[in-house]
């Protein structure tokens, strides 16, 4: 198998690391370390930590998966609930030390840094599109008898999916993933 471009190695250990423990606490040399390339190659590819960390937000975005929420061979209130639960068994699986590169970086950069807030607005727009295509096209067969605005439920499951990920790293214990399940499902996507 071909060895990974120097560049590759940066954003591979970029997303591990900021993932793990955050914007402000990853480096340039903290990452450059664990890609086990030297620091300089790291400004041969990347004008800023800034730089990186987008094409981190971007890589962050294509591996949740959004695509299967549009997948018309699964019914869309199936879709929305298996969604949730990927994005809980893969916070579970890394012992709940890694929340949402989005939630991480709004709360410790895009207050600071605007192009990173611009990236995590994009972010956390696409996913609250792709939960709210889900839930329309579900009110739309009946398995959602809500009349609420799909836009609306869209953007605060994912404001809520948010909130359980930070229990979670608090508690440890499933218990705000169960919270969120039991309020979403059997509550608000009724």
């Amino acid at each position: 198998m071909p060895r990974a471009s120097v560049r590759e190695q940066i954003v591979d250990a970029a997303y591990e690391q900021f993932h793990r423990h955050g914007y402000n606490a990853a480096g340039v040399k903290l990452i450059t370390d664990s890609a086990g390339v030297p620091k300089g190659s790291f400004y041969n590819h990347f004008e800023s930590k800034e730089a990186l960390a987008l094409v981190v937000m971007d890589r962050y975005g294509e591996s949740r998966h959004l695509e299967t929420l549009a997948d018309k061979k699964v019914l869309a209130l199936t879709r929305l609930r298996e969604h949730f639960e990927f994005l809980a068994k893969d916070i579970v699986d890394f012992g709940y030390e890694r929340g949402c590169v989005y939630g991480n970086f709004s709360t410790e950069a895009a207050d600071h840094i605007p192009a990173i807030r611009e990236g995590v607005r994009t972010g956390f727009d696409h996913w609250a599109d792709a939960i709210t295509a889900a839930i329309r096209e579900a009110q739309e067969d009946g398995s959602i008898t809500s009349s609420q605005d799909p836009g609306t439920l869209g953007r605060f499951l994912v404001n809520a999916w948010e909130g359980a990920i930070v229990g979670e790293r608090a508690a440890k214990d499933g218990s705000s993933f169960a919270a969120f399940f039991t309020v979403a499902f059997d509550t608000l996507l009724r």
